[in-house]
């Protein structure tokens, strides 16, 4: 029965537009308790049938507005289970290791190094483009991996070097994605998935997968690219805040290129909520770019792509006064979603002049994404053509 009543109550409240925070609320409400006795993570458990209600379900009917038995028995057909980060696991056993009797002592500083390298290559990727950082990202993979299976080392050298393996393929998995190597970057998380999963981590785990599902999604798998980035979410309960609003922004995304306004608005604020939990907690530093500006441009995007000029253009225009010019990609591809939601707008002439700054930006990086990007806009501008400053824009980028 569990998985079954926890598919229906999840169904109940998603009808009404509620987050797993609001439902907890509004059951320990009903139940007359002060605090959260029961909170988001529990809500979770109970709907994906890893626990059962019990002596909850009476109070998580009253807050439903259903009778008890309306839970317990449910006349829609059983959904096949999603899918699980299980799914997305490569063949074989990519990691296992060589001949680590005979191979070289691996200690911790060994590990310090490698994290080291994998932060600094995080870091060259937010001023440096995909094409321009592949190599390198592909040697200290290739190195890391080289590492950790012809290497002897501790059980937990051996993890941390896993942890290490599965950050570094994160980024070299995006790095990947960003010169436009799609095979290429999947095969990279996928090999990441497997080092976070065999390390028994799954904050990173749930990363690469939300990763590989954003892939995913911007290349036309939408409804794969759905059910990894909630593969992703569920695999991590417990993953810190963070992560968690990274997770709910990759859903959002991917409901939003589905044309699902609704699940995507609600995945926007379950993300708000993650973040708003945000304390003195210790989390990864892959997780050091992800705050409430980076939840806007997210929103920002949401609104543009759902074609709500109104809401984008403001949160875009707020987001990129404070921006750091020197993130010379990112800053081309937020420009690239207010030219089209100045567009959709219907300012044809200030969606030209952006227009242009996103064309003078990506000429000077070796990105894919900022490249397709520049045709998204310059496609979209042309139902102005007969806009003078569109049509020289258009006529100079032939």
């Amino acid at each position: 029965m569990g998985s079954s009543l926890g598919a229906t109550i999840r169904r109940l409240r998603e009808e009404r537009g509620w987050s797993q925070a609001r439902l907890a609320r509004e059951t320990c409400r009903a139940a007359g308790v002060h605090g959260e006795p029961i909170g988001r993570q529990e809500i979770s458990r109970y709907e994906n049938g890893r626990r059962t209600p019990r002596e909850w379900l009476p109070f998580i009917a009253d807050a439903l507005t259903v009778p008890v038995e309306a839970l317990r028995t449910s006349s829609a057909p059983p959904e096949p289970p999603p899918p699980t980060l299980a799914d997305y696991l490569p063949e074989g056993a990519p990691l296992a290791p060589l001949s680590a009797a005979q191979g070289r002592r691996v200690g911790s500083a060994a590990v310090a190094d490698l994290q080291q390298r994998v932060h600094g290559l995080r870091l060259a990727d937010d001023v440096i483009a995909g094409g321009d950082l592949l190599r390198p990202a592909l040697r200290e993979l290739r190195s890391a991996v080289k590492l950790f299976r012809e290497g002897s080392h501790t059980e937990a050298i051996g993890r941390s070097l896993l942890q290490a393996i599965g950050e570094l393929a994160q980024i070299a998995g995006w790095i990947a994605s960003d010169a436009g190597q799609h095979g290429g970057a999947e095969r990279i998380y996928r090999l990441g998935l497997s080092a976070a999963h065999t390390a028994g981590d799954a904050t990173l785990a749930g990363n690469l997968l939300g990763s590989l599902a954003y892939q995913r999604t911007n290349t036309g798998d939408v409804r794969e690219g759905l059910a990894m980035a909630r593969a992703g979410l569920e695999n991590a309960p417990e993953a810190p805040p963070r992560a968690r609003a990274l997770s709910f922004d990759r859903v959002a995304w991917a409901h939003t290129k589905a044309g699902e306004a609704q699940p995507a608005m609600r995945a926007l604020n379950e993300a708000d909520e993650a973040l708003a939990r945000l304390g003195d907690e210790e989390e990864p530093a892959y997780l050091y770019w992800v705050d409430a500006g980076e939840l806007r441009v997210m929103e920002a995007r949401v609104y543009t792509e759902l074609r709500r000029p109104l809401r984008a253009v403001p949160l875009l225009r707020d987001v990129l006064s404070r921006y750091d010019a020197t993130h010379t990609r990112e800053l081309a591809l937020y420009l690239s979603w207010l030219a089209v939601a100045l567009a959709d707008a219907n300012e044809p002439e200030e969606a030209a002049i952006t227009a242009e700054r996103v064309i003078s930006l990506s000429s000077d990086i070796t990105s894919e994404r900022t490249a397709e990007r520049a045709r998204v806009v310059l496609a979209r501008l042309a139902a102005f053509q007969d806009v003078p400053e569109v049509r020289a824009l258009l006529d100079s980028a032939t």
